[in-house]
């Protein structure tokens, strides 16, 4: 659903901008229905989030502060997506500040020229504070060494499991990948019934969780020269280590194509022992009213490969403004209070976690947060890597190709074999978009 809010000293309108789908006001820069420079109104463009609706109702202050109209257009992923693909392509003006997803779109619209260099302006304010920002989500938002956006929902890749199955089991909670194998072991051999590990196993929705064991490993999908990666020593030891805990410790009778929905539902029905996923899900795991293990779910950093504990440290989410807009200036007032400390410990405080790290350090700013699971984001925001798949245009294509090892893995087939027909597949898909 599509939804357009103007808010204005207090008042609230809601406007059909886009009647039958159709972008009547597309027009470019400077075109029929285009704002002018320094405006008193800011065109707003967000995804349908949580975050999204703190920010909206926050907006009133923003607007008395600054004395600006602020006009939100709300959208799910898809439609924000085709009206991206529709009006940044056209050049237009009427978006000044957008939305985005850093790692899924953030190499295009950087490429592209679609997202204003802001460099200047993040060390412009020390009292706002750019170096207050998560080195992994900040990497993400750069661009050939400008900032293009501003990191604003962050998530990172954890270990959840069973305080209950490993007190049974008379074990210590892993600190390395080792010690994670041999605890799923354990448990499954004791618990018949039980899956020792479960993970995401469809070929794409793997990829982003895999990405924490690769780089424990050594890996990662791309080396140094921007060639692929994916046939290296460490990768391939990632993929079967990957690969054998879900085919000899996960579920009887697994899918292939389960994402996350489908390996939390496992886990929370008392199904398995072990589970690596994105901290952001947490809740799903811990509310009663969803969760059968609720009470004895616990948390802890990603266990540690050869390489160490690395797990992604990511923005989902990301503020960006608009080359083409002709009120930049406000825009950046907009952006520059939405990412302050204040209104990233408020949101963080309704379970959004965000990319400062004194906002992390503050006891308020992980009040609401199990303790474990605050003191394991910690760590991982400390050791995390600013990208969970492949930093490419086409990420849907890249991440069918390097993702098809996993499953070759959780099958029992022949890993080495699939990541060197990976990596030669890869390889062209990379050459390919050189052109």
């Amino acid at each position: 659903m599509q939804r357009t809010i103007l808010r204005k000293a207090g008042i609230t309108a809601a406007i059909a901008m886009f009647a039958g789908g159709s972008l009547a006001a597309c027009g470019g820069s400077g075109g029929e229905g285009g704002e002018e420079a320094g405006s008193d109104t800011l065109r707003v463009t967000l995804a349908n989030h949580v975050w999204t609706e703190q920010i909206i109702a926050a907006i009133p202050e923003f607007e008395e502060e600054t004395g600006l109209t602020v006009e939100v257009t709300q959208l799910g992923e898809d439609q924000l997506s085709a009206q991206y693909n529709v009006q940044l392509n056209a050049g237009t003006d009427e978006i000044d500040v957008m939305m985005y997803r850093p790692l899924q779109e953030g190499k295009l619209f950087a490429q592209n020229g679609y997202l204003a260099d802001l460099t200047e302006r993040v060390e412009a304010n020390s009292e706002w504070d750019w170096s207050d920002f998560q080195q992994g989500p900040v990497d993400s938002t750069t661009y050939e060494d400008k900032v293009v956006g501003i990191p604003t929902i962050t998530e990172r890749e954890v270990l959840y499991y069973r305080t209950d199955l490993l007190e049974q089991a008379g074990l210590e909670v892993p600190e390395t990948l080792e010690e994670l194998e041999a605890a799923a072991k354990k448990i499954n051999e004791e618990n018949p019934d039980v899956a020792g590990f479960v993970a995401r196993t469809g070929k794409s929705p793997a990829v982003t969780q895999f990405s924490s064991f690769l780089y424990g490993f050594g890996g990662d999908f791309i080396d140094d020269e921007g060639n692929s990666a994916v046939a290296s020593p460490e990768a391939k030891e990632a993929y079967a280590y990957y690969g054998r805990m879900i085919n000899q410790y996960g579920p009887e009778n697994v899918s292939t194509d389960m994402s996350w929905p489908e390996a939390m539902a496992i886990f929370t029905q008392g199904g398995a022992a072990f589970y690596t996923e994105a901290d952001s899900l947490y809740q799903n795991a811990t509310d009663p009213a969803n969760s059968q293990v609720a009470e004895n779910v616990g948390f802890a950093p990603m266990p540690a490969g050869p390489a160490g504990s690395k797990p992604y440290n990511v923005p989902s989410w990301g503020l960006g403004i608009n080359e083409a807009s002709k009120n930049q200036d406000n825009a950046w007032k907009f952006v520059e209070w939405a990412t302050s400390q204040e209104m990233v410990l408020k949101i963080q405080q309704e379970g959004v976690p965000g990319p400062r790290q004194s906002v992390w350090a503050n006891p308020e700013g992980t009040a609401t947060y199990p303790e474990d699971l605050a003191a394991a984001i910690e760590v991982s925001a400390e050791n995390g890597v600013g990208h969970d798949r492949p930093l490419v245009i086409n990420v849907g294509e890249a991440r069918e190709v390097v993702g098809e090892p996993i499953v070759v893995g959780i099958t029992g087939g022949d890993v080495e074999d699939a990541a060197e027909k990976a990596n030669e597949a890869f390889q062209k898909f990379l050459d390919g978009e050189r052109k």
